[in-house]
This record gives structure tokens, C-alpha cells and sequence, in this order.
């Protein structure tokens, strides 16, 4: 039993959870500063989010495993397929258990905000997309994480869905000042996909999965994951001054932080290395979204 519990916490990889958390609490920030937040939408938000998350997760260790790609020459943890700690079947049925829980937690999320018709058409249209968009990064005959798709499909879903859905969730009078927010969410998500991408490279390339790093090199990958930072830095800056208001300006200077993180990627040789820059980008973009949260909070 207690083998069986770490197999399926191996597979859910809740290290990435944080992170695709982070656009629900950016979208929060911004319903409590135009006071129209609602504590009960925001929990089933949370668990919608990590629902599709760990969904993607899974359906992300049974495609690589089934395609050989999660092989002896992957640099990052193992997976549970990959290892043996679960079988191409039992992820197959733990998919559709929760394919289901999620449509379900998406039903009750959408049933208990205030939408109008049209809100809630276009979150129910979204939602179903998030589903589909989680099982087919990896898996079916032509996924689009093998074809370089997977970046421009982070920064939708993790920015654009996540923050302006969760606002839409409260409010439908999206402010103009969210633009920022979901930049922030969606090139810092989009970043850490590229370490991760930077990672694998070799053995993607190998395995004929075309991440956008294997079509474009490395080197360049690197100055694409400035070009990220960069945006993010910009977004999060026109967000919180709108949000937050000049007071919490300090915030910014959370980005001063990623000056030794981009030092390792410029240098990196050894490319293992990128795991652990990947984790601090990911921890970064929480921590920002939840601080910002919590500031609005008690604003």
C-alpha cells in the first residue's frame, strides 16, 4: 500500500504544483483589489488547477514512457513508468479517474461563481480545452510538445487562462492593468519549461521530440529565457504599480534575486545543473503571486 501511495505521488510530481497555482493567485490578486473576491470560487479554482496539473502530469509520464523518451540518458528525476513504480495500465485508468474528477470540479467551480451566460459558455469552452490541451502535450500520434508547441501552450493556459480566468471567475470586466499579471505567469511558466527543455535536449533530440530548444539550440534557447525574464519583469512591474499602488513597489526588486540564476544559465556547461534553476524560477513565480496576493489581501 505504502509503495503504491509514493508510486502515484512520484507520477502526480507535486513539485510542480506551485507553480501552476501561481496564475489563480495573480487573478486573485487582482479581484480583491476591485473588491469583487470570493473565497469559495477561489478554493474550487485551486483545486481545478492542481487537478489538471497532476492530470498533465500523468498523462506526461505514460506519453514519454510509451514513446521512449523518459529513457537511461533522461537527466531529470526518474518517472513512475520509467521506473517501473507504475504500469502503462494502472496510468491509463488513474488518467480517466481523473479526467472525471476534473470535469467535475470544473462543473461545481463554474456553478458556484456569480457568471453570466457568456461567462460561463467561455470558461466551460476553456475548461474543456485545459483538459485536452494536459492529456495531449505527450500523448496520442501527433503531440503538440513534440512538435515545439509546448511553449506557446504554457503561456496560454499558465498566463492567459489562469490569471484572466480566474478574474472572469469574479468579475466579467477584465481591467486593463491584468495584462501584466498574466505575462508575469505566463513567461516565468514558459521559462521554466525552456530550462527544462535546455535540460533534456540532447535526449530529446534523440528521442525525435522537436522541443522548441532542439529546433532552435541551445544557445539561443538561452537568450529566448532573458527575453522571458525580462517580460515577466515588465508585466509584473505595470501590474503591481496598477494593483498594488506605488506603496508596494519594493516588489519589483524581488527580480534583482534572478541576477545569479541568469549568471548559471549564460555559463552552464553540465546541464543537469538546470534542475535546480528550474525549481528556484518555479518557486519565484509562487512566492511572487502569493505575496501579492496576501498584500492585497490585507490592503
Amino acid at each position: 500500500m505504502k509503495q503504491t501511495f509514493i508510486a502515484w505521488l512520484t507520477a502526480a510530481r507535486l513539485r510542480t504544483l506551485p507553480l501552476s497555482l501561481s496564475g489563480i493567485f495573480f487573478g486573485a490578486t487582482v479581484a480583491l483589489a476591485i473588491e469583487n473576491f470570493d473565497p469559495s470560487v477561489f478554493h474550487w479554482a485551486l483545486i481545478v488547477t492542481i487537478s489538471l496539473q497532476v492530470l498533465s502530469n500523468f498523462a506526461n509520464d505514460l506519453g514519454d514512457g510509451l514513446k521512449g523518451t523518459d529513457n537511461e540518458n533522461r537527466i531529470g528525476p526518474k518517472r513512475a513508468l520509467q521506473a517501473g513504480l507504475l504500469s502503462a495500465r494502472e496510468l491509463k485508468t488513474g488518467i480517466v479517474v481523473l479526467v472525471i474528477l476534473t470535469g467535475l470540479a470544473i462543473y461545481q467551480l463554474l456553478q458556484g461563481a456569480n457568471l453570466n451566460s457568456t461567462s460561463y459558455a467561455v470558461l466551460a469552452i476553456l475548461g474543456a480545452l485545459s483538459i485536452v490541451a494536459a492529456l495531449t502535450y505527450t500523448l496520442g500520434k501527433k503531440p503538440y510538445g513534440y512538435y515545439g508547441l509546448g511553449d506557446f501552450m504554457v503561456f496560454f493556459f499558465f498566463g492567459g487562462v489562469a490569471v484572466l480566468g480566474t478574474i472572469v471567475l469574479f468579475t466579467p470586466n477584465i481591467p486593463f492593468y491584468a495584462i501584466g499579471y498574466t505575462l508575469t505567469a505566463g513567461s516565468l511558466s514558459t521559462a521554466v519549461l525552456n530550462l527544462n527543455n535546455m535540460r533534456d535536449h540532447q535526449s530529446d533530440k534523440a528521442s525525435g521530440k522537436n522541443t522548441l530548444v532542439v529546433r532552435m539550440g541551445v544557445e539561443r534557447a538561452k537568450i529566448y529565457h532573458y527575453l522571458l525574464l525580462i517580460t515577466a519583469y515588465i508585466g509584473f512591474t505595470f501590474s503591481t504599480i496598477a494593483v498594488l499602488s506605488t506603496s508596494s513597489i519594493f516588489l519589483v526588486l524581488a527580480f534583482i534575486f534572478l541576477l545569479p540564476h541568469i549568471q548559471k544559465v549564460r555559463k552552464v556547461k553540465d546541464y543537469r545543473n538546470l534542475d535546480a534553476e528550474l525549481k528556484k524560477i518555479a518557486l519565484f513565480c509562487f512566492l511572487l503571486s502569493v505575496i501579492s496576493f496576501v498584500i492585497a489581501y490585507f490592503k
